[in-house]
C-alpha cells in the first residue's frame, strides 16, 4: 500500500493501518524466550562473571542491552545463541488459527499491513513465505531493522517512515492499530500512542504491566469486524 493511500485513509477512517505481532499472534511455535534468556545469561556470565542480583529474570533485551553496555564484544555471540533458539523453533511454525483470515481481511478493509517481530530477518522471511502471509503483508520489520526490541518503540520509527511521510510518525500512530499476544507488544505500541489489540493475551501479565488494550480477542478471525467497527460511526 502506498502513503498516499495511506494518507487518504487518515482522514476516511479510525483505522488505516493495522500491525502484526508474530510469535502466537500470526505464527505458532515452540519458541521459549525463558530459556532462551537463561542460555544467553549462561554465556555472558561465564565470560564476565555473575550479573546485578535481581528479583526478576534476566530477559532476552535487557541481556543485549547490558552486553552493549558493559561487554560490546560479546554481542554477536548473544545473537547467535538466540538465532539457534529461533530457527528450531521456526522449523515448527504452523499457522495461528484464524491469521490469514485477520491479515486478509484487514487489507480487504482498505488497510495497510505491517508485521513487527524480535526475529531475525533471515528467519522470518522464508517462514512467511511457507506458510503464505508474505504477499498479504505490506511491510515487515525485524530486529534487523531495529536499534532496541520491543517493549522499546523503536520499531515504530521504521513502519512511521515506510507508511508516511517524513516527520508524521504521530499522524501515523492516529490512523494505527497493534495486534499482539503480550505485554511486550502493548507496551510498545502504548510508548507511540497506538491503541492495542490483545489477542489471548495473559490478562494479569496486562495488568501487571499497565496495559490496557483497546480490545481482547479470543479468535483472530474477528480482527476484520472489529476493524470495520472502528470506521466512521464505529
Amino acid at each position: 500500500m502506498t502513503k498516499a493511500i495511506v494518507a487518504r485513509l487518515w482522514y476516511g477512517h479510525s483505522v488505516g493501518l493495522c500491525v502484526f505481532d508474530l510469535d502466537h499472534t500470526l505464527i505458532r511455535t515452540p519458541l521459549d524466550l525463558a530459556a532462551m534468556a537463561a542460555d544467553m545469561q549462561v554465556h555472558l556470565e561465564r565470560e564476565r562473571g555473575p550479573l546485578p542480583a535481581r528479583d526478576e529474570r534476566w530477559r532476552v533485551g535487557e541481556l543485549i542491552a547490558h552486553c552493549r553496555a558493559e561487554a560490546p564484544a560479546l554481542e554477536a555471540a548473544l545473537w547467535a545463541i538466540a538465532l539457534d533458539h529461533e530457527a528450531r523453533a521456526m522449523d515448527a511454525a504452523v499457522l495461528e488459527p484464524g491469521a490469514r483470515e485477520a491479515v486478509a481481511g484487514a487489507r480487504g478493509l482498505g488497510l495497510g499491513t505491517a508485521l513487527w517481530t524480535n526475529n531475525a530477518r533471515a528467519l522470518t522471511l522464508p517462514a512467511l513465505a511457507r506458510l503464505g502471509l508474505a504477499a498479504l503483508l505490506d511491510l515487515v520489520v525485524t530486529r534487523d531493522d531495529m536499534r532496541a526490541l520491543k517493549p522499546d518503540p523503536d520499531g515504530w520509527r521504521v513502519i512511521a517512515g515506510h507508511f508516511g511521510p517524513a516527520g508524521a510518525a504521530a499522524s501515523v500512530a492516529r490512523a494505527a492499530v497493534v495486534v499482539g499476544d503480550s505485554w511486550v507488544d502493548g507496551l510498545a505500541a502504548a510508548a507511540v500512542g497506538v491503541p492495542f489489540v490483545a489477542y489471548r493475551a495473559d490478562h494479569a501479565s496486562l495488568a501487571r504491566f499497565k496495559v490496557t488494550p483497546a480490545a481482547h480477542l479470543a479468535e483472530l478471525a474477528h480482527l476484520p469486524a472489529w476493524l470495520a467497527a472502528r470506521g466512521p460511526g464505529g
